[in-house]
């Protein structure tokens, strides 16, 4: 297993026992890093759980959106955890190309999940992948006006 495979499924993990716990991503994530009782925590497994909090409001609506027929607290535990990292992956992992989050997560979601939820996340982020480039665009926009309202400040970019 390589050096991001072990990293995305740590986050998993992370994300999975926040959520049974009902804690912040983010507070978990930082009682494992540098502590002894758990292996260490890579660099790569730090930024999908903080992107994936970050974002994590946008990414749910997404999931809901696209899930069809399905709400979040339907969906099993590790399912929701999986694709929250999918969907992250494919839409603010600039890095990593589009087959390669889908691929990962439906990995990840055989080693951890169901039999049925290989089939389940590839059908969710399948259907959000052929929406990629739109809704990086539309997201983009936003942060972008995020940042504009967090500062008071207009922030220009460049559109060439």
């Amino acid at each position: 297993m390589g050096t991001r495979n072990k990293a995305r499924k740590r986050a998993v993990e992370v994300l999975y026992e926040a959520d049974l716990r009902e804690l912040d991503p983010q507070q978990l994530l930082s009682e494992r890093v540098g502590s002894t009782e758990v292996p260490p925590v890579k660099d790569y497994t730090i930024a999908l759980v903080s992107g994936i909090t970050e974002h994590r409001r946008r990414i749910d609506e997404l999931l809901v959106e696209h899930a069809e027929g399905w709400t979040l607290a339907r969906m099993p535990v590790v399912d929701r955890a999986v694709l929250r990292l999918g969907l992250f992956e494919l839409l603010w992992g600039s890095d990593v190309p589009p087959a390669v989050a889908i691929d990962e997560a439906v990995e990840l979601a055989k080693a951890l999940s169901t039999d049925d939820s290989p089939r389940f996340v590839n059908g969710v982020l399948g259907r959000l992948a052929g929406l990629r480039d739109q809704m990086r665009r539309s997201l983009h926009g936003e942060e972008s006006e995020q940042a504009t309202d967090r500062d008071g400040t207009e922030q220009s970019a460049d559109r060439s």
